[in-house]
């Protein structure tokens, strides 16, 4: 019985750790990223970062494209869940597409790696790189996610019917996009008047 108690807590805390060094590992490459660009974000530069040797990265990643899914895999269950802590399903569609401006606009302003995102992205897109394409996968399921919320709004009567709801989810999209971009070239830039103003053109655009 001792031996398998000990067999299932060396189990987890195997686990635990491959969880640990693989966050430490993606923090450091996203400060390389946000600090010296794409380039610096060596398997060699992020191992050393983070305190490890190079080959963990490769263990870990595998490639620059392996890197960048996990990047993004833990951003989307990052912004999930800040999303569920604002109960956004039981909000209305118009007040649930609000509040995933707000959140998103909140964490773009203090977190590094929603940062780094963006600066890999415009990168891939600059060299017309075929790592563009888990951006584009991942900015479709944004716009299945702002969609539904539109949908909903129309048929509680929060939403104005005449509005495509998949126009609405581009432009909503594109809007982030934008202010994302815009703090790259400007890293000073004061997100918080940007994010109301947002949520106000929003608000007079789409509401019923």
């Amino acid at each position: 019985m001792a031996s398998t108690l000990t067999r299932r807590k060396s189990r987890r805390s195997q686990a635990e750790r491959r969880d640990e060094s693989e966050r430490r590992l993606l923090a450091a490459a996203a400060e390389l990223v946000v600090e010296r660009g794409m380039a610096a974000a060596t398997f060699e530069n992020i191992g050393a970062r983070a305190g490890y040797s190079r080959s963990l990265v490769t263990q870990r990643f595998g490639s620059k494209r392996g890197l960048i899914d996990a990047l993004i895999v833990q951003l989307q269950g990052r912004l999930g869940g800040l999303l569920e802590d604002r109960h956004v399903d039981a909000m209305s569609g118009l007040d649930a597409v609000l509040a995933y401006v707000e959140v998103f606009l909140a964490a773009l302003d203090h977190d590094g790696e929603l940062r780094a995102y963006f600066v890999v992205l415009a990168s891939a897109v600059a060299d017309v790189s075929e790592l563009r394409a888990p951006f584009a996968d991942a900015h479709k399921e944004v716009e299945i996610v702002l969609t539904a919320f539109f949908q909903r709004g129309q048929a509680e009567g929060s939403v104005r019917s005449g509005i495509d709801p998949d126009a609405a989810a581009l432009v909503t999209g594109a809007l982030l996009f934008g202010l994302s971009m815009q703090l790259l070239l400007d890293p000073t830039l004061d997100l918080a008047p940007l994010g109301e103003t947002s949520k106000m053109a929003l608000r007079l655009s789409f509401a019923a």
